[in-house]
């Protein structure tokens, strides 16, 4: 690793993409070309997909690359990006593990299995793991828990997520780091301290819970509210991303900055420098 970058010569990495007939994989192969700071070599997505064969540059309106969509990953890259399933995520790590390929894994909704497998996988390869790729939503994510820290026990937490009526996982991977991150500064325990929804009549609010909502409507691409109320005030936290791009640039970003680095799990905080 770090060829790329020897003498100071800067060269496009070749990335390989996981997912790439998806909403976000498109945009992904889309916005790589755009940015000409990439060279796509290698597109994949599940086995039967009707565009298996497919240019992926013609799928991804970017024009003909000349790399068919295929049904496992093959050839060699300098980065892999995953934005697919968690079923597919396994043959993703077990691949770029073997082969010591750098990953970003974009993927949410993995098993508790998935993420041990995952963080094994961080020992032998730079991997990045991150449930929002967006610059805007990490910093989010760095600010949440300082500020329920700050407001104390009086506060109670809710947290709301919307998202389109195809997203399978609920609540959000997003979601969820929000609730990790403001348990790991208040002393929650972290996720049994959540309550996904209420309904009854006695469905009263119990100390120290958080409470987390998911929506599924229409096209929204995705909207995360925290909010903090005590008696007589509340302060409300929130992200709201107007497209998949902004998830996308940050996950080429992502990819740009791990080629070279040394085997380890990373986030988009490291990508950042957010402390």
């Amino acid at each position: 690793m770090g060829t790329l970058f020897e003498k100071g010569l800067e060269m496009q990495p070749k990335l390989a993409v996981v997912g790439a007939a998806g909403r976000m994989g498109r945009r992904i192969v889309a916005l790589a070309v755009e940015s000409k700071q990439f060279e796509i070599v290698g597109a994949t997505d599940a086995k039967g997909h009707p565009d298996i064969g497919k240019d992926v540059g013609l799928l991804a309106g970017a024009g003909t690359l000349g790399v068919p969509l295929t049904d496992s990953c093959a050839g060699r890259s300098d980065v892999v990006v995953d934005f697919s399933t968690p079923e597919a995520a396994g043959n993703t790590l077990r691949y770029c593990t073997e082969n010591r390929i750098p990953l970003v894994m974009g993927t949410t909704g993995l098993s508790r299995d998935q993420q041990a497998i995952l963080s094994e996988s961080a020992a032998k390869i730079p991997l990045l793991y991150g449930t929002n790729m967006s610059v805007g939503m990490n910093v989010l994510f760095a600010l949440v828990g300082k500020a329920a820290a700050m407001l104390g026990p009086d506060y109670d937490i809710e947290i709301v997520e919307q998202h389109h009526r195809f997203k399978k996982d609920a609540p959000s991977g997003s979601a969820m780091t929000l609730a990790e991150k403001i348990c790991q500064s208040t002393g929650r325990d972290f996720p049994d301290c959540l309550t996904h929804g209420r309904q009854g009549k006695d469905a009263l609010r119990q100390a120290n819970t958080i409470g987390m909502h998911a929506v599924r409507a229409g096209d929204i691409v995705g909207v995360h509210s925290v909010i903090c109320s005590t008696l007589g005030e509340t302060v409300t936290f929130n992200h709201t991303a107007h497209s998949r791009d902004t998830l996308v640039r940050g996950a080429l970003r992502a990819a740009k900055w791990l080629v070279g680095k040394d085997p380890g799990l990373y986030s988009m905080a490291d990508v950042l420098g957010i402390k």
